[in-house]
């Protein structure tokens, strides 16, 4: 018996073009006498369809999930220009810096030029990238709390579970081929 492995609009890795495609249809193949299909095939767009073990779904990146730690928005001097010659600026005579690492230099930041240009904004930036960690727990909150609702959630809050779920989804997957894949070719192109 055979059972779907992927879903419809999922993005999965087409191993034999080596593209990513999503599932546009899904095709179960049934027998007479039995009450599950024997075969399921993926129609993603690409002129046949194909069986589960041709397709990949993208891995999730470990790092994305739990991972991010402590984010801080830190203020660095700034070495060009003088806090004289930019009072303009929110805080003048420096910029920020988020700060991503347990250590206070690993993280983003942003050049003198281009925080010169609209600081007020690359400020709203700052706080909102050093949100991002608590943002991420709190899309992961919601989607658990409809989870366990067991369908008892208002609608409104199933549609924002939804949105938070693609979101998510978004920052976890890892858009590029397999790694064991990708190895695998590159070993027989050696060859």
């Amino acid at each position: 018996m055979a059972r779907a492995q992927f879903q419809s609009g999922q993005k999965v890795w087409v191993e034999c073009v080596g593209a990513w495609a999503k599932i546009e249809r899904i095709n179960p193949v049934w027998a007479k006498g039995f009450d599950e299909p024997v075969r399921v095939t993926y129609d993603v767009g690409l002129g046949r369809e194909f069986l589960a073990h041709e397709l990949a779904a993208p891995e999730e990146d470990p790092t994305a999930e739990g991972g991010l730690g402590q984010w801080r928005m830190m203020r660095a001097r700034n070495k060009w220009q003088a806090a004289e010659d930019v009072p303009h600026h929110p805080f003048p005579g420096t910029y920020p810096v988020i700060v991503t690492d347990s250590a206070d230099w690993g993280g983003w930041r942003v050049p003198g030029a281009e925080y010169d240009r609209d600081p007020h904004r690359i400020e709203m930036q700052a706080r909102a990238i050093a949100a991002t960690p608590q943002l991420l727990a709190l899309a992961e909150q919601l989607l658990i709390s409809v989870d366990q609702s067991g369908g008892d959630a208002p609608p409104e809050l199933v549609h924002l579970a939804g949105q938070a779920h693609a979101v998510l989804r978004q920052i976890t997957e890892v858009l590029a081929a397999p790694t064991v894949r990708r190895q695998t070719n590159e070993s027989s192109n050696a060859a």
